[in-house]
């Protein structure tokens, strides 16, 4: 089975959908992973360290989707990127279904599986996947960070 990683177009965006570690534990299960060139590098994640870890990578989001079982983005797709989802691919990101009921009919109609991180239950349970708690936690945690850099005052 393989899992294609890749990268995100949005300009302020600097997440990826997959680190080198956890790149790892997929490669661990038996998973083959394609990592689209640069997708880490926003985030810190240079390529080197995830061919380090047994990915492959591919110079473009055609050729990193190319055989693809599962897909993983942050955000969903761009329209080019839709283009390259194989029948039977299973997509996995935020995808913001509310407002792109369109994208999600295009999903349908190429019979791609879609799986909308953000609509994961904020549940104990499901924590761990639980995409909109902890950037939320993150959020906070910068909010606090930024406010100390502009106070004269300890916490």
């Amino acid at each position: 089975m393989k899992v294609a990683v890749l990268k995100e177009h949005a300009p302020l965006e600097a997440r990826v959908a997959a680190t080198p570690e956890t790149v790892k534990k997929l490669i661990d299960l038996g998973l083959k992973v394609c990592i689209e060139q640069g997708a880490g590098e926003k985030a810190s994640f240079p390529d080197k360290d995830y061919k380090a870890v047994g990915a492959t990578l591919a110079a473009s989001a055609k050729a990193t989707c190319d055989k693809a079982d599962i897909v993983l983005k942050v955000n969903g797709p761009t329209d080019k990127e839709c283009a390259h989802l194989a029948k039977g691919t299973h997509l996995i990101g935020i995808l913001n279904p509310y407002d792109e009921a369109a994208r999600l009919k295009k999903y349908a109609s190429q019979n791609v599986t879609s799986f909308a991180m953000e609509l994961m239950p904020r549940i104990t349970k499901a924590q761990s996947m639980d995409v909109l708690s902890s950037q939320s936690n993150l959020a906070g945690y910068l909010a606090v960070v930024e406010a100390a850099a502009h106070i004269d005052k300890a916490f």
